[in-house]
């Protein structure tokens, strides 16, 4: 994807490929949640619009974050997978998330988010290393190789 405005700015350029919340929160679940498919997307907590939802996937396809890919070329079959730029975004999700999780009352948060808290208040580093590694190999099962 080319963007005809050049940025002086590396935060301004950041924020015009990933300053969308859904961006971010696709990229989220795509890493850390290992979703793949667009009803997985659909069903998650903060009720993404189908049309936002397919704009988004777009953008992220076209931007070079995300791959579509569909293992049995059906429509239904369709995946997305984060390629390396996409996961080059995780250090970002995860400061943010550690910007915010303690103004988060833990009753709100399912086991899973709970899950993720502990791991990274315990070591942010070993957390970022083992989910990318974790992801990669799916990402390989989901390519089929």
């Amino acid at each position: 994807m080319e963007f005809p405005k050049k940025y002086t700015c590396a935060i301004a350029r950041s924020v015009s490929l990933l300053g969308n919340k859904w961006s971010l929160l696709i990229l989220r679940d795509i890493i850390l949640h290992k979703k793949s498919r667009f009803k997985e997307f659909k069903s998650s907590k903060e009720k993404i619009a189908t049309n936002i939802l397919t704009n988004r996937l777009k953008f992220l396809v076209e931007a070079g974050f995300i791959e579509k890919i569909k293992p049995l070329g059906t429509k239904k079959s369709t995946r997305y997978i984060a390629l390396d730029k996409g996961i080059s975004a995780l250090p970002i999700v995860i400061e943010m998330y550690l910007f915010s999780i303690h103004s988060i009352n833990e009753s709100v948060l399912n086991e899973s988010q709970l899950n993720i808290k502990a791991a990274l208040m315990r070591n942010r580093k070993a957390f970022e290393k083992k989910r990318i590694k974790e992801y990669l190999e799916f990402a390989k099962d989901l390519r089929g190789l």
